[in-house]
């Protein structure tokens, strides 16, 4: 009897000293387990946070601009969980967003996992590489003066197909998707991929019947495209310039001649700029040159039909209005209100 009572003691003492170290076990779990799993994240006003880790950075660095910005809630659960990931020693660069209310498990696992979000990249008619070359760089991690060199290297142009005169036609303005931390290499490489998925079987034959490159139609886009920003016009006077290269004629295109001239706050192209001294004065030289700026291409592939030989431009009150001449008639009213409105301008 007495040995039954002990054993029944020893089981009870058994039981209570079991329970005792599984509610320990589990309340050390269920720490462990809030620890990780529980918000830990507060971005400001609740909403998406960008965060940028640039290439090289270390742990600490990253600590940096998570608590600078306020973003974590306990830091030394944060710092417990990195450590238990081995997070230090896998530092990845890139563009993070972090949504307001994750836990540090889910804020380890994107940044060591390097699950970044891509960034949009944006750029339009940039008149030369080095416009081109700071655009990009205040969108992703590539440093303008890396793109500038890597855009004139001779070697690296040749790869491509191009050449420095001819490199700004592989850009075309658009917006795009990019990894923020794209080095310049792997931001050309991929535009020469768009280049390369726009200027499919079909465009290029529609090139080739108008008796034009992509790089010149590329050329004759960014043409087009500054003498007007009305898109319903820009077929009319790619038919313009066109017809004028079929003819032999001199292009005799303002842009160009701005360009030649390098001082791109001119409004009017006045005579004595004709006479500069430039392979990009299409008042001296025929044919097209290679201008460096870039356009979009698909609307002069299908030039207005109109037999348009001249296209010039009148100023009048201060607005700018493209004149298309058809005929000699034509062509004599025009110089007629031309001169009126030069002779009104100089008194």
């Amino acid at each position: 009897m007495k040995k039954k009572k002990q054993a029944k003691k020893h089981i009870l003492i058994s039981i209570i000293l079991l329970v005792a170290v599984l509610t320990a076990l589990g309340t050390v779990a269920l720490c462990l387990y809030q620890r990780a799993m529980r918000p830990n994240v507060t971005t400001p006003d609740r909403k998406d946070f960008s965060l940028y880790i640039p290439t090289g950075s270390d742990f600490q660095q990253v600590k940096d601009s998570l608590y600078a910005n306020q973003l974590i809630q306990n830091p030394n659960s944060f710092e417990w969980l990195a450590e238990k990931k081995d997070y230090p020693n896998h530092v990845r660069p890139g563009h993070f967003v972090i949504k307001n209310g994750i836990s540090n498990n889910q804020l380890v696992n994107m940044l060591r996992g390097g699950l970044q979000t891509p960034i949009k990249v944006t750029f339009n008619n940039q008149r030369t590489i080095a416009d081109l070359a700071g655009r990009i760089s205040h969108q992703i991690e590539a440093d303008s003066i890396e793109i500038y060199t890597l855009l004139n290297n001779t070697d690296s142009l040749k790869a491509w197909g191009y050449t420095k005169q001819t490199i700004p036609a592989l850009f075309l303005p658009n917006t795009y998707e990019f990894y923020w931390n794209t080095d310049a290499y792997g931001f050309v490489q991929k535009m020469k991929a768009e280049h390369d998925r726009y200027w499919n079987e079909e465009r290029r034959a529609k090139a080739e019947a108008i008796g034009m490159t992509p790089i010149q139609v590329s050329t004759l886009a960014s043409i087009v495209n500054k003498e007007t920003n009305k898109t319903d016009e820009m077929a009319r006077i790619a038919g313009v310039y066109l017809n004028r290269l079929k003819s032999g004629w001199l292009l005799q295109a303002d842009p160009t001649l701005v360009f030649a001239v390098g001082d791109f706050s001119l409004k009017r192209v006045l005579n004595v700029h004709k006479e500069v001294e430039s392979p990009y004065n299409t008042y001296k030289y025929p044919g097209l040159p290679q201008v460096p700026s870039a356009s979009r291409h698909y609307r002069l592939l299908t030039p207005s039909s109109m037999q348009s030989i001249i296209i010039i431009t009148i100023f009048a009150q201060k607005k700018i209005f493209p004149a298309i001449i058809t005929s000699p008639r034509h062509w004599q009213s025009t110089i007629a209100t031309r001169k009126d409105i030069r002779d009104n301008s100089t008194r």
